[in-house]
């Protein structure tokens, strides 16, 4: 059974180390995400159609509202995945052109070959998590700097974007959708209308349906599934926010064993056990 060995929240977004052993249901994120092999068995993830392999000298990268999933192999052995879902606001922070992260053209190539460089810096961010205690928040970050630059700097579009003069996201949609897309995360609590939102926007259902996949590559479905994660994420990370009952219930689930199987197709583990591993950073001060 998959399961999360250690997350760390924060302003910087989610880091977490995943023991892998059962596939994912295709999906997507709003941060930009990087996944790097720890241990294990040499795996895959299926993104733009593609089988990539997540290998020792290998990392995929996947675009902010990408949908993708992870392909594991039937009768394979587990996976140990150090995985980043960094957000945009933070890179833009240590570099402004990395705002452009949040798009879903960032990354040119959804498979590299890591350099040596990079292998060491996700290595040291491997042991530091492995640590016994709480990782100082200034050497975290840090650790995450290192990986990142090194990545975006050979790996993704930045520049060529901004001499574009590109918007973060908005380039992308169609007017309506991206007004529907807006509403759909906005309201993460329950079943929505979809045809009530296609009326909405001047749109028959089917046409609706055509333009959002054609527009977001996903189905509205989804992306409001994105909306139910983030939603998620927070309560896991605030233990103000009640009980996991409370959580299923708030995000429209009749029952704690839906949500508890919604929770794990998306990210592997289960809400509870998701929650013991998290490390939450974002009342800390370095």
């Amino acid at each position: 059974m998959s399961s999360a060995h250690r997350i760390l929240h924060g302003e910087f977004g989610r880091v977490a180390l995943l023991d892998m052993d059962d596939s994912l249901v295709p999906h997507a994120h709003s941060e930009c995400h990087v996944l790097l092999k720890v241990s294990g068995e040499d795996t895959y993830f299926s993104v733009r159609d593609r089988r990539l392999p997540l290998t020792n000298r290998t990392a995929v990268l996947i675009n902010a509202w990408e949908p993708h999933f992870y392909d594991h192999q039937r009768g394979a052995a587990d996976t140990l995945i150090l995985a980043l879902y960094i957000e945009p606001s933070w890179l833009a922070a240590l570099q402004r052109g990395l705002a452009l992260s949040g798009r879903p053209d960032f990354f040119s190539t959804p498979c590299i070959e890591l350099s040596p460089r990079m292998r060491h810096h996700a290595d040291l961010l491997v042991d530091a998590m492995f640590c016994f205690g709480l990782v100082p928040q200034d050497r975290l970050e840090e650790l995450l700097c290192d990986l990142m630059i090194g990545i975006t700097e050979k790996h993704s579009d930045w520049r060529h974007l901004a001499r574009l003069r590109v918007g973060v996201a908005s380039d992308f949609y169609d007017a309506r959708i991206r007004q529907a897309s807006q509403f759909i995360l906005d309201h993460p609590q329950g079943e929505l209308d979809m045809e009530g939102i296609a009326r909405q926007c001047g749109l028959s259902r089917a046409h609706f349906f055509t333009l959002f996949k054609k527009n977001t590559g996903m189905t509205p479905q989804m992306f409001a599934n994105i909306g139910k994660m983030q939603m998620a994420f927070r309560g896991l990370s605030d233990n103000r926010s009640g009980t996991l009952g409370n959580l299923s219930e708030t995000l429209g689930f009749s029952e704690q064993g839906h949500f508890t199987r919604f929770f794990r197709r998306h990210i592997g583990a289960s809400p509870s056990q998701y929650q013991k591993a998290i490390d939450d950073y974002s009342a800390r001060v370095s």
